[in-house]
Parts: C-alpha cells; sequence; structure tokens
C-alpha cells in the first residue's frame, strides 16, 4: 500500500509567518505564539536626541545656531530564536526632550533619547538600542563668549544577541523563502545593526560678526542606509524664523536659528524608538 503525506496550511508544513506589529512608547511584555521558534525583528531603534534653541547675543561678535540632536542605534530586518509560549518584555525608548528655555539661552543642554530592548524570559536579552545625544551650547553670556555648541552623539549599540542566518520558512503567501530573503527593513537588506549617527552642525555653530543670521542645524538621520529616516528640520533664520521640527522612528530633533525678527527660534525633541516584528518558523 502506498501512503502519502498531506501537508495543510502551507507549501512545507511549517506555520505562515504572522503579520507585523508595532510598539511605539513605554515597556509592557507579549507571548510567543504556539507553533513559532524565531522573531524577525523588521525596525528598531533607540530614541532620538533632542536639541535646543538658538541663541542671540548682546555685541558679542557672533550668533549661535542650535546643533541637531543624534539619531539612536538601530536593527534592520535581524531575526532571533527564541522559544514558542515564553513571555518577552519590551522597552521602547523615549525621544529626548528639546531644551528651549529662553532665560538660559546660553547655557542649554538637550536631553539624550533612551534605549530600545528586548529581552525573553528563557532566551535572554536580544538587543539592547542606544538613544542619540542631546545637542548642547555651553558657557555663553549675552554679551559674550558666544556659547560652545556641540551636536547630539549618536546612540550606540550594545548586546545584541546571536542572529540566524540560514534556514527557509513560510511567507504569508504561503511559499517558502529563505531567511536572507527578509529586506523589508529600513535599511534594505538582511541582517543589519549599527550605531547611530551624529547631529549636524555648520562649523562650531556660530556665525561671525553682530546680527548675523544663522539658521538651526538638522538632526541625525534614522536608520542609516538606503532607507533613512530623516532627522528633524533645522529652523530657519528668514524673516521671523522657524522652529526646529522634531525626529521621528529615532532620528535626532533639529535645532533652532539666531537673529531672526524676534531673536532666535526653538530645538526640536528627538523621535521616539520603536520595534516592528513578526513571528516565523524556521526549519
Amino acid at each position: 500500500m502506498t501512503h502519502y503525506t498531506i501537508f495543510i496550511g502551507s507549501a512545507s508544513g511549517a506555520k505562515a509567518a504572522s503579520s507585523f506589529a508595532t510598539v511605539s512608547s513605554g515597556t509592557a511584555t507579549f507571548d510567543i505564539p504556539s507553533g513559532y521558534n524565531a522573531i524577525h525583528i523588521q525596525a528598531a531603534i533607540g530614541g532620538g536626541g533632542g536639541s535646543i534653541m538658538g541663541a542671540d547675543y548682546d555685541k558679542a561678535g557672533g550668533e549661535s545656531q542650535g546643533p541637531g540632536g543624534g539619531s539612536g542605534a538601530f536593527i534592520s530586518d535581524k531575526i532571533f530564536n527564541v522559544a514558542a509560549g515564553e513571555t518577552m518584555t519590551y522597552v521602547v525608548g523615549a525621544g529626548g526632550a528639546a531644551n528651549n528655555s529662553g532665560a538660559s539661552k546660553f547655557n542649554l543642554s538637550a536631553s539624550a533619547g533612551a534605549s530600545t530592548t528586548l529581552t525573553g524570559a528563557s532566551t535572554g536579552a536580544l538587543f539592547t538600542l542606544g538613544g542619540g545625544g542631546g545637542s548642547s551650547g555651553l558657557n555663553g553670556g549675552v554679551k559674550g563668549p558666544v556659547r560652545t555648541n556641540t551636536a547630539g552623539i549618536a546612540g550606540v549599540a550594545g548586546t545584541i544577541a546571536t542572529a540566524v542566518t540560514s534556514g527557509s520558512f513560510v511567507e504569508t503567501d504561503n511559499t517558502v523563502q529563505s531567511v536572507t530573503s527578509n529586506t523589508s527593513g529600513p535599511v534594505g537588506t538582511f541582517n543589519q545593526s549599527s550605531n547611530g549617527t551624529v547631529g549636524d552642525i555648520t562649523g562650531n555653530g556660530n556665525c561671525g560678526g553682530d546680527n548675523c543670521r544663522i539658521g538651526g542645524a538638522d538632526g541625525a538621520d534614522s536608520y542609516s542606509g538606503g532607507g533613512a529616516v530623516a532627522g528633524g528640520t533645522g529652523g530657519s533664520s528668514s524673516g521671523n524664523g522657524t522652529n526646529g521640527t522634531a525626529g521621528t522612528r529615532g532620528s535626532g530633533g533639529g535645532g533652532g536659528a539666531a537673529q531672526v525678527n524676534t531673536g532666535s527660534t526653538s530645538g526640536g525633541n528627538g523621535g521616539a524608538g520603536e520595534i516592528k516584528y513578526r513571528f516565523l518558523n524556521i526549519f
């Protein structure tokens, strides 16, 4: 008698990949569903750093822009082994707050973004992605000296568990694919992770001569690579000026401008981190 094996539900009999889920704030848990042995992190990043306002002086021989905040360390299309049924705990790093206190615009430091982490109850820490640094402008005075401006530093990728780089899985359309086909993340290539990026600054962040106009610097882009997410835009110094804008998805906040018609403009907050993931059964 001839025996036949019938696979139900996919081309290989393995459970098809789940749909993606995204978390963009807070701390919470989720469980690995039955039938899955891996988690695909399409995108994860620490919070971006905030920026500061510009500074206008009284006969100090220059004016100061707000330098940009740094971006968080990131992961794009990495896969990790997990155990079905185990509980995962995540922390999504908040973006760093801008510092736009008018009374102390000559001595400001914006906040750094916070780290984003994912840890399994049985598999342990999968990753820690540091937040980008906040920009600063220190040791200035209304009549000089002009402040020393520093862009926000890059977030640092800490512990990252060993990734899965070979094997197959069933896609949502029930086709069997290699794990290396996962290239839908922001970088656009498989198995990527890196530190963040330093925020922008124009020279030393000061322009020369009283009443010179200087625009704010842009925040650092996040997910460096083909699909980088732009940082917050630096404020314009034209006319009444514009404020620096906030970062998104772990990018840095844009800095404020100086010597606009109304004095100076504000910097922006850093972008909050995120984790976008799905479950796979790798064989």
